[in-house]
């Protein structure tokens, strides 16, 4: 069964690319520059605004990168029932379908949620975190297909139409850096935020060449050595993203990382 896209705001709404189901039935994917192929997916944010518009509930949720709009038809009465009783702003998860059409030459995206939750912030936290991990895969990803030695077949139809190169996954990567960010702010004490962040990167690039084995070091290995060093986990999950995408390490496994 295909699992539910993590994926910020910022890169659904840059979605131009649309693609059909093979059998011509079922659910389209919207494809963001990223390289999430989205048709189910589960996002976290900040309820922000329930407008009701005649039998449609509008509703926007704010991640750290941006709004996703939310709409909800009248048929799907006893959610939005639910959404009402929300009192905003309000953090929560979503659960729904991506819906896109066009208007002014322009692709539209929005989400239809099938389910929605309350949470509190530290959930939030870690669903943002959750997001920029996978997306940081992506990301790889797509640098292997732009370099001509990915082996994701999805990944060159994202590269081509979007005309990626390795500047434009910089500035992704900058969108993913901002989110961990978000989280970094509200970390209590006494853990320390690092403030220099080529200090962190020198620090896990050490980590990583200390532990490395055949199959390189567990990325979770690095985030529970870091933390003893007080450095925490979104520092982490940037300064790998950072190293990747400057090629002084790569994945040679999921969830695993191998200095160059």
């Amino acid at each position: 069964m295909e699992g539910a896209a993590r994926v910020f705001a910022q890169d659904l709404h840059a979605a131009t690319l649309f693609v059909p189901a093979p059998n011509g039935s079922g659910l389209a994917w919207v494809v963001t520059p990223g390289g999430a192929w989205c048709r189910q997916v589960f996002l976290a944010g900040a309820l922000t605004e329930v407008t009701d518009s005649g039998d449609i509930l509008r509703c926007r949720l704010a991640d750290p990168t941006g709004v996703f709009d939310l709409v909800i038809g009248g048929k799907r009465t006893s959610l939005s029932g639910v959404f009402k009783t929300i009192t905003v702003p309000a953090f929560v998860t979503v659960s729904g379908t991506v819906h896109a059409y066009q208007k002014n030459g322009g692709l539209v995206v929005t989400v239809r949620p099938d389910s929605v939750q309350v949470i509190d912030r530290a959930v939030r936290d870690r669903i943002v975190l959750d997001t920029a991990e996978q997306t940081i895969e992506r990301l790889e990803q797509l640098r292997e297909a732009v370099a001509g030695r990915g082996t994701d077949e999805q990944m060159p139809e994202v590269v081509r139409h979007y005309a990626l190169t390795p500047a434009r996954l910089q500035e992704i990567a900058g969108m993913v850096r901002t989110a961990v960010q978000s989280v970094q702010t509200v970390i209590p004490a006494p853990v320390v935020v690092p403030e220099e962040p080529s200090d962190v990167r020198e620090q896990v690039m050490a980590i990583m060449r200390t532990g490395s084995g055949p199959r390189g070091i567990a990325v979770q290995e690095i985030i529970d050595q870091a933390a003893a060093q007080g450095i925490v986990s979104g520092a982490v999950l940037a300064a790998i993203e950072a190293l990747i995408l400057d090629d002084e390490c790569y994945q040679p496994l999921k969830g695993y990382v191998k200095p160059l």
